[in-house]
């Protein structure tokens, strides 16, 4: 049984605006990158999955129960981080970790209760007896992740996580998503990110104007896009640039002419483009792989679809 199963699903604000009919299936123990700007629908997607929005079609499923219609048991089987965390300033962490606690049922034995909950402020070096409203906004957001994190969940839903976090930190979410991976969790990791996401998910769904538009692994994401060429020549090139125009149907695109070389894409397999070369005096020639940034933008370039702001 999948952890996250959609069919059809979508919440739509106007006939155009909002969480367009989604289909999609996360994998029990699989980190899911859920990847678009602010505005694409992500947001929206995570609430209706944790029944906050009534679907305005299609259903879900989390841990095989109906998001709308059995939210409580979803509710036990899921740790959430909104996108904004919101947090009574008078409370210290550690008291809303043992309030967390008795609302999870187990409240008797607090302190086993809270033993894993404590361990990930430790690590993210979170001081859980400080008042909530004396914080900065990036100690509110350990907060936020450690009440998300501290029973083990099996399914985490986490949305824009490492936001207005140091880079020390973050490396530290990252692990402890690893960790639950590792532990056969689930991670739906929602994020404009595009950075942290290629370094922990399994797969990722690029979201636009509402839209689910691709779902891919990411080493199929990156074989899809073109690589980064940079060539640089001993000498001028003679005939380089009518050789170069013949490319442009097996891989070649956007040149840029350079004092004795060039940049340009190359899509496929480069020995054409190394054959091509052969003839001239190359000096040096670099080819760089796609980043999961490179498809997130040659998405939304060349993607068509029009605006929808929605979060």
């Amino acid at each position: 049984m999948n952890a996250i199963e959609t069919r059809g699903l979508s919440k739509l604000f106007t006939p155009s605006v909002g969480l367009k009919p989604l289909d999609l299936s996360v994998q029990t123990g699989e980190i899911f990158g859920f990847l678009g700007p602010n505005g694409a629908g992500k947001t929206t997607a995570i609430r209706t999955l944790l029944g906050f929005l009534r679907p305005t079609s299609g259903a879900a499923t989390i841990g095989g129960y109906d998001v709308w219609q059995e939210r409580e048991a979803v509710h036990r089987l899921v740790g959430y981080l909104a996108g904004e965390v919101h947090l009574p300033r008078d409370q210290s962490a550690h008291e809303l970790m043992q309030r967390s606690a008795r609302l999870y049922g187990t409240g008797r034995r607090e302190p086993q209760d809270t033993t894993y909950g404590l361990e990930v402020a430790r690590r993210l070096d979170l001081n859980t007896h400080a008042k909530l409203g004396t914080l900065s906004k990036g100690n509110k957001q350990k907060v936020g992740l450690t009440l998300a994190l501290m029973h083990r969940p099996a399914v985490l839903l986490l949305d824009e996580p490492t936001d207005g976090l140091d880079p020390l930190v973050q490396e530290t979410v990252l692990e402890l998503l690893r960790e639950a991976r590792a532990e056969g969790r689930t991670v739906f990791l929602s994020s404009h990110v595009l950075s942290e996401v290629e370094r922990v998910a399994d797969r990722v769904g690029i979201i636009r104007a509402g839209e689910l538009v691709r779902l891919e692994t990411l080493s199929e994401l990156r074989s899809s896009l073109p690589q980064r060429v940079m060539v640089q020549f001993a000498a001028p090139p003679s005939g380089v640039w009518t050789t170069l125009a013949g490319l442009s149907a097996v891989g070649l695109s956007g040149v840029v002419p350079l004092d004795n070389g060039f940049t340009a894409w190359w899509r496929g397999d480069p020995n054409a483009l190394l054959r091509a070369l052969a003839a001239e005096n190359v000096q040096s020639l670099s080819l760089t792989p796609a980043t999961l940034e490179d498809a997130f933008l040659d998405e939304y370039r060349h993607g068509a679809g029009g605006d929808n702001h929605v979060a």
